[in-house]
């Protein structure tokens, strides 16, 4: 049986399949609005953000107008775009009971795209979508160097959380470390207007903090990108044991311009990525349609949805080992999703214009009902967590061999997650953004299943729980700014060591604190908001330090980790359930 969905998926995806578009993230009605972000994480029945006010400018006069109308009116600001996929509550202009808050949509600021083949550089207002900057940029025979897997970004968006492919060569893989100037939008005094736009270019200072800001320093309305001309990259994945990856990580690293690798805990393999660009003139049309980001059968996604609440409501891991075989076995068959020539794939390697390479996402984009973005919240498909750490290349290799060893006590604890994307390993130049990584970093990425309510306690839920200490507490890794559990944010100030320059540009360019929640303040600062609470542990809203703060009435209490001794943990014991 999950054979047959995991290939029905596949069919289903083929290049003439048409999706529902995902709705938009703000709904207003007579009452107000409600900011929801894509997954359904939260939104309107689910932790919601009600916002008051709803701008949607299409010029940067029109943005700069609406920073001075909520700075003039004393407003907290935030601004979303077309597409809300970032997971913490960055975009909520905060719970203010009086309803004194403002929201810029920039999903109609998008037309702005200015090319400069002389200077290789192109400037873009800041609801551009990631996929249109490429297309044009690889239309006139450039190409931009980096860019997130994902492509259901804005511009602004991409650059504001730290967004990012995978390279430590040249610039690096993370997207703003291309960037080479920035037009904020910034409150001013009321004889400049109440908001005023500063010109960042490439030696002005500022630009380092407001290269990755999380929106707190003011609203993006231009992004500059450095640019290269245009090449074509080939592709090649091996699939293999995991014996040593961890000791040859950086040698990977190094030899491949666009190296990752995607590692299956409970499968014993690694999937090494090669990718290096090739000439421009290189034969081969191929195209990265991955395999998770391409269109998916409503009926299908709600099906796998079905089965993993059955899996998990009667403790099922086998049946989950089984649906991550048939995962790890599809993914090998159609090459995770690259096709030779732009249909399908029939072997190695795949060679292809960089825009074509390096970023995906076809479930976006077309209008037909029966397939869509299998997480899309309407159809109740796919719901997970999304925890990425980003850790020191010098720290890694003992993370990966601890995660070995609890993964040996029970390999079949671990298939949770190969049901999804395994453990995927990047790579992050050190950047001279105060949000950005201090040095050569490697960022782990992995998925697992999130149930319908909060307070419901998942299988395996203290594997992962310990999973997730061991990276941020015991290991010290950075949390990627737009994905994650609130638990990882916890003392994040202390490993950013240009972190107090940053809160000092802040500190001047909104001195009233505009962009600033309750929301981005507990993601900032790493700080817990309120008491801990009943079940607080379960979705990662705190470290539980009594039963009380996991399950007990289900049978999960508070423990130590199996392998990582500090880790506190919900874990079931079936013997002490009445």
């Amino acid at each position: 049986m999950y054979t047959l969905f995991l290939c029905l998926i596949v069919i289903w995806s083929g290049p003439t399949v048409q999706a529902k578009a995902p709705p938009p993230p703000v709904q207003c009605n007579r009452t107000g609005c409600t900011l929801s972000n894509s997954y359904g994480a939260w939104g309107s029945d689910r932790n919601g953000c009600h916002v008051t006010n709803v701008t949607y400018p299409e010029t940067e006069e029109e943005l700069r107008l609406a920073v001075a109308y909520a700075n003039q009116h004393q407003l907290k600001v935030k601004v979303v775009s077309k597409f809300s996929h970032t997971i913490p509550k960055l975009a909520c202009p905060g719970s203010n009971s009086e309803g004194a808050n403002f929201l810029i949509s920039t999903e109609n600021y998008d037309s702005g795209i200015e090319m400069d083949g002389v200077n290789l550089v192109v400037t873009a207002e800041a609801g551009v979508t990631l996929r249109r900057l490429i297309d044009e940029v690889e239309g006139v025979g450039l190409s931009l160097v980096a860019a997130p897997y994902w492509e259901g970004v804005s511009i602004g968006g991409a650059i504001s959380t730290g967004a990012h492919g995978s390279s430590w060569w040249g610039k690096g893989g993370a997207v703003h470390d291309h960037v080479v100037g920035i037009s904020l939008v910034v409150p001013a005094k009321a004889s400049e207007g109440y908001a005023k736009i500063l010109r960042l270019e490439a030696k002005d200072p500022l630009l380092n903090a407001a290269k990755v800001s999380l929106g707190l320093l003011g609203v993006i309305s231009k992004v500059k990108f450095s640019l290269e001309r245009g090449f074509k990259r080939s592709i090649t994945y091996n699939f293999t044991e995991e014996a040593g990856f961890e000791d040859t990580f950086i040698e990977h690293a190094k030899r491949h311009e666009f190296a990752d690798i995607t590692w299956y805990p409970s499968r014993n393999v690694a999937v090494y990525r090669y990718d290096d660009r090739v000439p421009i003139n290189a034969s081969g049309d191929g195209t990265f349609d991955f395999l998770g980001f391409q269109p998916n059968s409503i009926l299908i996604s709600q099906t796998i949805r079905a089965t993993e609440k059955a899996l998990e409501s009667s403790r099922n891991s086998k049946g989950k080992c089984a649906l991550a075989g048939a995962v790890v076995g599809v993914k090998k068959l159609v090459a995770n999703g690259l096709k030779n020539n732009g249909q399908i794939f029939t072997g190695y390697p795949v060679i292809g214009r960089q825009g074509k390479m390096q970023t995906s996402g076809s479930c976006l984009y077309s209008t037909a009902i029966d397939t869509t973005c299998a997480w899309d919240p309407t159809i109740k498909g796919l719901f997970f967590f999304e925890t990425t750490a980003i850790f020191a290349a010098s720290s890694f290799a003992d993370f990966i061999r601890h995660v070995k060893r609890l993964r040996d006590l029970n390999p079949d604890n671990f298939c949770g997650v190969d049901m999804y994307n395994g453990f995927l390993i990047r790579f992050i130049r050190a950047s001279q953004a105060y949000l950005g990584q201090d040095e050569d970093s490697v960022a782990v990425d992995f998925n697992y299943f999130r149930a319908d309510q909060p307070l419901t306690p998942r299988v395996n839920q203290d594997v992962w729980e310990e999973v997730e200490q061991m990276a941020f507490f015991k290991y010290g890794a950075r949390p990627h700014w737009g994905k994650n559990r609130n638990l990882a944010f916890l003392g994040v100030p202390k490993k950013y060591k240009n972190f107090g320059n940053f809160v000092e540009v802040k500190r001047v360019l909104d001195p009233q604190n505009m962009f600033s929640s309750e929301w981005s303040d507990e993601v900032l600062f790493g700080k817990e908001l309120g008491e801990k609470g009943d079940g607080c542990a379960l979705e990662g809203q705190c470290v539980c330090s009594e039963d009380r703060h996991c399950s007990p009435e289900k049978g999960y209490f508070c423990k130590q980790g199996l392998v990582y001794k500090e880790a506190r943990v919900c874990r079931y014991l079936q013997s002490s359930v009445s």
